[in-house]
């Protein structure tokens, strides 16, 4: 059974509403008209060469997109610029393309609300609650048991899907954690939040340099928590499954895969 592409925005929005979006995100769809006729959707996070190619060779009707393709201003889709190359490459293989963002991290089964589940907290809310308290930008809770920072960080590689570049740690390797903060994807414009400041860890994705040396000789300082900073993509995959399972549920005859390539943009380091 085939449904409209309108029929899946409408599961869409009643899943991820699009009033959850943050002010500067850009959801929806992309490419695709609302009449068209699909059966087979894939989840990915990134709109990418390989997963474009996957998605053609695999006949797929719909990609559902974590990151949004289009998110800064584009003056051409020609297709010999990147984004045109791929939107040229979609429409030609009668694929539409949507982009679940913001709007997919703040439901309590999103990004962070995911990340916290596997991690076993308890006592889970929001760093930024929305008017419910229940859903908002990431997540603060406790961990079934005391732990270390290095112990936490072993769990938490066994938990995200493997990359290039790990995990990376700042804080001694014995300290003691119970309380931990987390914001799936990139999240150091919360290192200051007084919930983040109080825990005992916090996680996260692309923190660079000068507001992670910040946070870390706070934390030396015995005002702010360690770090475990991981990859941008492996920390949101694992929302890819829940995604695929609620608009299954909603939706029962789509086929629905969650697609395996690493879209990770980093593909090996060397060491010293």
């Amino acid at each position: 059974m085939s449904y409209a592409v309108r029929e899946v925005l409408q599961a869409v929005e009643r899943l991820w509403p699009a009033a959850g979006a943050s002010s500067w995100d850009e959801t929806g769809l992309v490419c695709g008209h609302p009449d068209d006729e699909i059966s087979r959707v894939a989840f990915v996070v990134d709109v990418v060469g390989d997963t474009v190619d996957e998605a053609v060779e695999e006949s797929t009707d719909l990609i559902v997109a974590h990151h949004p393709l289009l998110l800064r201003g584009v003056t051409s889709l020609a297709g010999d610029t990147v984004k045109g190359s791929l939107v040229t490459r979609l429409v030609r293989a009668r694929c539409a393309l949507l982009s679940a963002h913001t709007n997919a991290d703040v439901v309590a089964e999103g990004t962070s609300g995911v990340l916290a589940s596997l991690l076993r907290l308890t006592d889970v809310r929001p760093l930024e609650p929305d008017a419910t308290g229940e859903a908002g930008i990431g997540r603060i809770g406790r961990l079934p048991s005391p732990t270390t920072l290095g112990a936490l960080a072993a769990s938490l590689s066994q938990i995200l899907p493997a990359t290039a570049g790990g995990i990376r740690a700042a804080g001694h390797y014995d300290a003691p954690v119970s309380t931990v903060a987390l914001c799936a994807g990139a999240g150091d414009s919360l290192l200051d939040h007084p919930s983040v400041l109080a825990a005992d860890v916090y996680i996260t994705s692309d923190l660079r340099h000068h507001p992670a040396s910040d946070a870390r000789d706070r934390a030396l300082l015995g005002a702010g928590p360690a770090l475990l900073d991981t990859s941008h993509w492996a920390s949101e995959w694992l929302w890819l499954e829940a995604g695929a399972r609620q608009l299954r549920a909603e939706l029962p005859e789509l086929d629905v895969r969650v697609s395996d390539l690493r879209t990770d943009p980093w593909d090996f380091v060397v060491t010293q």
